[in-house]
């Protein structure tokens, strides 16, 4: 199917690894034009030089920002040129016990997961509507809905991301703007993976085997019965980039296989 993307112009924040990555992918498989995002430069460099090797006919920019500093978003926003696709999926995780989470904690994580889809968007969604096309995609989490209770900082952002693309949506009235919310579920990013290969090399036990144990562990009731890959959300995100999906907007949907028993 032609989604009809060649030429869309992207910004994917948070995208040198995991979901925005793969995101990166298939948006340059459609014949986008890309702009990554990581706060590591080298890191950054070596993802773009991965995707011009994959996509050599396709162009891949890339933007070194740390999110978690005001003063490096402020002046980034400042040089970046209009965009028709802004896919808000940077976002930062950890398990902490509630009583552990310091004022520290609560502020970086609202800076980092939800600032800067909120700065983004008011950069980037004024010239959308002039120009009566563009997608603006945040990539939040079944945490919004089920906040864990061992990650009640996140689930909070993701909650937060969720309240601020609805109220978005609402200003795309009449246009071919759209704005809409992906709920991941459990999903075998890098991070993950680090965490799980660490724990199998800890308890001696192999990684494929403790894979499947966390995941029954954690969601023993997933449709999928293992993890989500991060390109089976990028089918969802890709989607949504596209001119075919215009009457979706205003929507938080699931690619969670069933993690989520009621929403």
């Amino acid at each position: 199917m032609d989604l009809k993307l060649k030429g869309k112009k992207v910004f994917i924040t948070g995208s040198t690894q995991g979901i925005g990555f793969a995101i990166a992918q298939q948006l340059l498989q459609e014949d986008a034009e890309v702009t990554i995002n990581g706060r590591n430069a080298e890191k950054t460099a070596m993802a773009k030089q991965q995707l011009e090797r994959e996509f050599p006919n396709s162009k891949v920019n890339s933007v070194v920002v740390d999110f978690s500093s005001k003063e490096q978003v402020t002046r980034m926003l400042k040089e970046l040129n209009d965009y028709d696709i802004l896919i808000n999926n940077i976002g930062i995780f950890e398990i902490k016990d509630f009583q552990d989470i310091d004022d520290n904690d609560w502020y970086r994580y609202f800076e980092v997961n939800v600032m800067s889809s909120v700065r983004l968007s008011q950069r980037l969604m004024p010239a959308m509507l002039k120009n009566n096309w563009g997608r603006v995609i945040f990539i939040s989490s079944e945490s919004a809905v089920n906040v864990p209770e061992n990650m009640i900082h996140y689930g909070m952002t993701k909650a937060a991301m969720m309240a601020v693309s609805n109220g978005l949506s609402k200003l795309t009235k009449g246009t071919e703007v759209t704005v809409n919310t992906v709920l991941g579920g459990p999903t075998y990013s890098d991070g993950v993976a680090s965490v799980v290969h660490h724990i199998s090399a800890a308890q001696q036990i192999p990684a494929e085997q403790m894979k499947a144990a966390i995941i029954q562990q954690s969601n023993p009731h997933i449709l999928l019965q293992r993890f989500i890959n991060p390109n089976e959300i990028a089918n969802m995100v890709t989607y949504l980039s596209s001119p075919l999906a215009v009457a979706t907007n205003g929507s938080s949907l699931r690619v969670d296989s069933g993690v989520l028993r009621v929403f």
